[in-house]
C-alpha cells in the first residue's frame, strides 16, 4: 500500500521541467514587459523608444512544474551601426540556444516588413517550436484581434512557420499572461530546476543598476538621443561605519553620450533634467534592491562610441 504515494512522487519529480525560452520582435513588440509580467518582477528595463533592450537578459519564473528561463533579447532590425550589428548576433545566437522561441507580434500595428524579415529569419531555426504572441491586446477591439490573428496565420505560412500556438496576450492588463507560460513550458525537457528558488535573474546587480539608470536616461529625450545613451558603473558598495539597520548603498555611475551637442539635453536647465533622471533612478533601484541608496551621476563624452570597436568594448559590448 506505500508503495503508491512513493511512485506518484516519483512521477511527479519525473514530469518536472526546466529549460529556456526567448522572446523576439521587432522594437518595441512589447518583448521586455512580457519578460517582467512573467517574472512577476521587473528586472527588464522599457521604453517607448526602440532598441532599449541591449543585451540578452534572462528571467527565472518559477512553478510548481517548471522553471521557465526567458532570455529576453534586443528586437531585430536592419543594422546602421556595428552596436546594432552586434545587436543583431545577439538575438541570433539566442535563438540557437533555447527550447522554444516566442515571437511577438503587436495587435496595435499591421504586420509589416520588419515582422516579415523577422519571422522569415526564425524560421532558419528550423527545428526550434514557434509560439506567436499577439502582444499588446488591450490596445484594440475583438474585430482587429481577429483580423491580426488571421494575419499571424498567413505570415507563417508564407516563410514555412507551423505555429506551434497563437495566443492573443497584454502584459499589461495581464491577459493571457499565464496561458503564454503554459504554452511555453510544453515544449520544455524534462529536468531539475536550473536556478535555486527566488532568483529572479541571473544578471549581475550593477547591470540591473546600470540598465534602470539607462531607462531614467531615455524618458523624455529627443528621437535621435537613445541610441547615443550608454551607462558604466564605476563603484558600487555599502558605505561603511553604517549600523547595519541603516544601510546605504553608494553608487557612482556614468551616463556615456556620443556628442558635446548632446550632454545639455540630458543635464537639463541648470541641471534640472540630470537630477530627475537620477531621482527615477534611485527610486527604481531602491525598489529592485530592498536597500537605500546614494547616487551619484556623471555626464561624459565617447565620441561616436556606437560604430568605435574600442569604445563598444569599454561600454561592455
Amino acid at each position: 500500500m506505500s508503495s503508491t504515494p512513493e511512485n506518484s512522487t516519483e512521477s511527479t519529480v519525473a514530469e518536472f521541467k526546466s529549460g529556456f525560452a526567448c522572446f523576439v520582435g521587432r522594437p518595441n513588440a512589447g518583448k521586455s514587459t512580457l519578460t517582467n509580467a512573467l517574472v512577476g518582477q521587473k528586472i527588464v528595463i522599457t521604453s517607448s523608444k526602440p532598441q532599449t533592450t541591449r543585451h540578452a537578459v534572462r528571467g527565472i519564473v518559477h512553478r510548481v512544474d517548471a522553471q521557465l528561463i526567458l532570455v529576453d533579447t534586443p528586437g531585430l532590425h536592419k543594422p546602421r551601426t556595428l552596436l546594432g550589428e552586434r545587436l543583431n548576433d545577439i538575438v541570433k545566437t539566442t535563438w540557437a540556444e533555447v527550447d522554444v522561441i516566442g515571437i511577438c507580434l503587436p495587435a496595435s500595428d499591421k504586420i509589416g516588413p520588419g515582422d516579415r524579415f523577422l519571422v522569415a529569419e526564425a524560421a532558419k531555426v528550423a527545428k526550434t517550436p514557434k509560439v506567436a504572441l499577439a502582444t499588446k491586446a488591450d490596445l484594440v477591439s475583438p474585430e482587429r484581434m481577429i483580423e491580426h490573428l488571421s494575419e499571424i496565420q498567413t505570415l507563417g505560412e508564407s516563410v514555412g512557420i507551423e505555429w506551434a500556438s497563437v495566443v492573443p496576450v497584454s502584459a499589461t492588463s495581464g491577459y493571457q499572461v499565464e496561458t503564454v507560460a503554459d504554452e511555453l513550458v510544453k515544449f520544455l525537457p524534462v529536468g531539475q530546476p536550473l536556478y535555486p528558488d527566488g532568483d529572479v535573474t541571473d544578471e549581475p546587480e550593477e547591470i540591473l543598476v546600470g540598465e534602470l539608470i539607462r531607462e531614467a536616461a531615455l524618458e523624455g529625450v529627443r528621437d535621435e538621443l537613445p541610441h547615443s545613451i550608454a551607462v558604466t558603473i564605476d563603484e558600487m558598495g555599502l558605505r561603511e561605519g553604517r549600523p547595519d539597520d541603516k544601510p546605504l548603498l553608494d553608487i557612482y555611475a556614468n551616463i556615456f553620450l556620443e556628442r558635446d551637442s548632446q550632454k545639455g539635453i540630458v543635464i537639463g536647465h541648470k541641471g534640472a533634467r540630470l537630477r530627475d533622471v537620477g531621482a527615477n533612478a534611485r527610486r527604481q533601484i531602491e525598489a529592485l534592491l530592498g536597500t537605500p541608496v546614494y547616487l551619484d551621476l556623471h555626464v561624459k563624452i565617447a565620441k561616436n562610441w556606437q560604430t568605435d570597436a574600442k569604445h563598444l568594448r569599454k561600454l561592455g559590448f
